[in-house]
């Protein structure tokens, strides 16, 4: 932005009030090329996740030519992805962008009303976690009314970080992630044992990644640490990436992971939808998935 003293006089100091003025199209310091480059990923919406350099260049008015040189721009860069049709859909890393807005008017703030309605309505302990590499951070927790046995994990609060390999957040995170990203998270990663369950070789990580696309959530049961269950799915952005994870967990000698899922998961579901739909993200998915127990 550049100032200006256009604005009105200021009787109250000693010279002209100076205002803000974001700057004019006729600005020379104005980027054309950026404005395009943005206007193309602002043409990738939710109902057309995917589109052609036809269909950008029509929507935009500019020649096929120049649209497929900034597309080539973005694609290089990382912000677009392109298929085995040679068409485009927006990479993740559009969304770490909105990530970062995000922090800026805090996720954590605008996620709140609804963990504290899914803890009233579930009575056990709800989270939200983001990815950081391979772990997941946590950047809100609300612990449940009841009080079960303390274990491994179970003393997560803001600002913790956990392995995503061993959690159902951070399985719903690790599922979202492009290849390279993926195969980058899993190089840092050692396949610990912490739980009875714990998944301890990459084939059988990818395998459980699998499931969690087909299914939409993710479960860890006493993976992280015994006696410790726990259910996830995304909170998603208008085009669809997961922003985060929302979660429940629970001891599992207060309630069986069957019961998690048909009792607890629809609530969760529920609240995973609201808080999305903040961001503009509208459900694709049959709302009974996570009443059906993953086998």
């Amino acid at each position: 932005m550049r100032r200006t003293t256009s604005g009105p006089q200021d009787h109250r100091g000693t010279g002209e009030a100076e205002a803000w003025a974001l700057p004019s199209l006729r600005e020379p310091r104005y980027s054309q090329s950026l404005e395009r480059g943005l206007a193309i990923l602002g043409c990738f919406t939710q109902q057309r996740p995917v589109l052609g350099i036809a269909d950008i260049a029509d929507e935009l008015g500019m020649s096929r030519s120049t649209t497929h040189r900034y597309a080539t721009t973005l694609l290089a860069l990382g912000y677009l992805e392109q298929g085995i049709s040679r068409k485009y859909r927006l990479s993740l890393k559009v969304a770490d962008l909105g990530m970062s807005a995000l922090s800026s008017t805090d996720l954590a703030e605008h996620a709140r009303p609804h963990l504290q309605a899914l803890r009233e309505e579930s009575s056990s302990t709800v989270s939200l976690a983001i990815l950081d590499g391979a772990d997941i951070l946590c950047i809100d927790r609300i612990e449940s009314p009841r009080r079960p046995p303390m274990r491994a994990g179970s003393d997560l609060t803001r600002g913790t970080r956990l392995p995503a390999y061993c959690t159902a957040m951070g399985k719903v995170l690790l599922a979202a992630l492009a290849e390279d990203d993926l195969r980058s998270a899993l190089s840092e990663t050692q396949l610990i044992k912490r739980g009875p369950n714990t998944i301890t070789t990459k084939k059988g990580l990818r395998a459980a990644l699998d499931e969690v696309r087909e299914e939409g959530f993710a479960v860890s049961d006493e993976e992280l640490a015994r006696g410790l269950i726990a259910i996830a799915c995304p909170v998603r952005s208008e085009g669809g990436q997961p922003l985060a994870a929302m979660g429940i967990s629970a001891d599992s000698g207060m309630i069986s992971m069957q019961e998690l899922q048909s009792e607890l998961g629809p609530h969760l579901l529920a609240a995973a939808d609201r808080l999305s739909s903040r961001f503009g993200h509208r459900r694709r998915y049959a709302r009974d998935r996570l009443l059906k127990p993953m086998p």
